[in-house]
């Protein structure tokens, strides 16, 4: 599965802005600086999530962005469809009973490939944001954990 890079960048902008849910508004410098994303694209990027219903901006010098929605309401899976307008995680652009095939209903790959698209969809969309930012935060927890 491919993902484009504007894609990536926005799953990550919805990763900071679930980690600071609660914060306050958060400013685009500072998920681009966090997340290691050029700031130029990130605004491009929040904006189309801002239009897509994901996040609201706030003005004014104390002004960023926040989620539209709580952590716990948002998929990995929606926002790659979102902004890649979908996903396939074959690569290979046959489904069953498809006519785009070449082999046509012949090909005994594609009830395999339309397993593996549910499987990733499945997974995909049963993940949430709450979840990768509570995974995020165990991550760092335990990295800082040390004694001397």
């Amino acid at each position: 599965m491919t993902l484009t890079q504007k894609c990536l960048y926005a799953l990550k902008a919805v990763l900071e802005l679930s980690k600071l849910q609660g914060e306050g508004p958060v400013k685009a410098l500072e998920i681009a600086e966090t997340q290691a994303v050029p700031v130029r694209f990130l605004q491009l990027i929040l904006a189309q999530l801002k239009q897509g219903g994901f996040v609201t901006s706030v003005r004014g010098r104390e002004g960023g962005y926040v989620l539209a929605r709580p952590p716990k309401a948002v998929t990995v899976g929606e926002v790659i469809r979102f902004v890649d307008s979908s996903f396939d995680a074959t690569g290979c652009h046959c489904q069953s009973g498809s006519s785009v095939c070449p082999l046509g209903s012949s090909c005994v790959f594609a009830p395999l490939w339309d397993r593996v698209r549910t499987a990733v969809a499945e997974v995909l969309d049963g993940t949430t944001f709450r979840e990768l930012a509570e995974l995020e935060r165990r991550r760092t927890a335990s990295a800082l954990d040390f004694c001397i």
